[in-house]
């Protein structure tokens, strides 16, 4: 499968601030399912910023389908508004990303910087409600709304454009049970259609339910391990290293 990103050996730091990330470096190939593993602090969400190119890298690169990503690539069509249709970023914290003031208005925004004709909207908006069953929900303000279908209503905006690739940032943080469950069953049902996921978590509960591949930050910020969910489970020494067991 083609890479959709490459990550060669990137650094990065915050104004006045140690790296938060050090000499990373992988790659991703359509369709794939990532969880970026770590303890708080070991700069996955730092990660999912650069790869959404809201951050660039102070050393190496990021490369889009070979594209390297920078601040000025990303101003200028045709790639820049290219890639904000293909890459959806869903922050852990959903009330960073709803503003508008009902549900339908949310899944129409991006599609209207998109320039789509109002039949097109409608209908993307129809399907989508539809998909993440939240129909229910369309007149209602997202501010309302339980943390859960927060969380659907936020995905729900980032699926009106058909991205190819989501970002995740502790995409469970905050829901019951149910909710997770919900948001489980759907995240599954994207990968199937075929589109990439990675996603940001701590949680080793989670690892089967949301990836296939699993690439480990320390909490020197590094990359220290890329391997199968399963592989990484049983090592029991690299998650006593990172953090993420104690003994």
């Amino acid at each position: 499968m083609p890479s959709i990103f490459t990550v060669d050996n990137v650094s990065f730091a915050y104004p006045g601030h140690e790296p938060s990330v050090h000499g990373v470096s992988f790659t991703v190939a359509q369709g794939e399912r990532i969880a970026l593993l770590g303890a708080n602090g070991s700069g996955k969400s730092t990660l999912l910023h650069l790869l959404d190119g809201l951050y660039f890298p102070n050393v190496g690169s990021i490369t889009f389908f070979n594209q390297q990503l920078t601040e000025a690539v990303l101003a200028c069509p045709p790639f820049g508004p290219r890639f904000r249709k293909e890459v959806g970023f869903l922050f852990q914290n959903s009330d960073a990303q709803l503003f508008c003031a009902t549900v339908e208005e949310e899944l129409a925004f991006a599609p209207l910087q998109l320039r789509w004709s109002k039949v097109k909207i409608r209908q993307q908006i129809e399907n989508t409600l539809q998909q993440l069953e939240i129909m229910h929900l369309r007149d209602r303000v997202p501010q309302n709304l339980s943390g859960g279908e927060k969380k659907r209503v936020a995905l729900a905006a980032l699926l009106a454009v058909n991205p190819a690739v989501l970002l995740l940032d502790e995409p469970m943080t905050g829901l019951d049970p149910r909710s997770q469950a919900i948001l489980l069953e759907i995240l599954d049902e994207l990968h199937l259609s075929g589109i990439t996921q990675i996603t940001a978590t701590h949680d080793l509960n989670l690892l089967a339910h949301i990836a296939d591949r699993v690439l480990v930050l320390s909490e020197d910020h590094q990359l220290v391990a890329d391997d199968s969910v399963q592989a990484i489970i049983a090592d029991e020494e690299l998650l006593l290293s990172v953090n993420l067991i104690y003994k």
